[in-house]
């Protein structure tokens, strides 16, 4: 039985989620088993998160059960269900990282731009978030900002990293 609802006629409760934009993807891998991940990525690329709304939307239009999408959703660390700032920084809290000083990092990160886990500072520059693993034990402690890894922090050197970022910068 195919799903009945359209892009059109379903109301999300965020403006800047056009569920249009998601329908050639939607097409494409219709009836693929094994495309959920790929359909969310492909989302999450388009609308910057993913929305309750938009992940029972896609839900009906997979006929993959909410329960599953959320399943996948929230046990993958690429994934986020809230909007992000310009700047995702995710702190590993792994094993390595954590003997080596990752919880002093995470406070000098949270003082220093006045957020909590899985905020967005008010500017919108910035969202913190702490991962298990980034699988980067060489760099211990590691954090990753827009997809490249900053190792061997020190509290000040994370703050360093954050501040040219503000300043437009690309910290080396």
């Amino acid at each position: 039985m195919e799903c009945n609802c359209t892009a059109k006629t379903w109301g999300f409760s965020d403006p800047g989620v056009n569920a249009a934009l998601l329908e050639p993807c939607l097409q494409e891998y219709a009836g693929v088993k094994g495309s959920l991940i790929t359909i969310l990525q492909a989302a999450q690329e388009l609308y910057g998160y993913l929305p309750a709304d938009l992940l029972a939307y896609i839900a009906r239009r997979t006929g993959v059960p909410p329960a599953k999408v959320m399943g996948v959703v929230t046990f993958y660390t690429q994934f986020r269900t809230r909007l992000a700032g310009k700047n995702l920084i995710l702190l590993c809290q792994g094993t390595a990282c954590h003997v080596n000083g990752s919880a002093d990092i995470e406070q000098a990160i949270r003082d220093h731009l006045g957020v909590g886990e899985g905020e967005v500072t008010a500017d919108g520059l910035f969202s913190y978030s702490n991962v298990a693993c980034l699988g980067c034990c060489s760099l211990s402690p590691v954090m990753m900002i827009n997809g490249k890894a900053y190792g061997t922090l020190t509290a000040d050197k994370a703050v360093r990293v954050l501040e040219q970022l503000a300043r437009g910068g690309d910290p080396q």
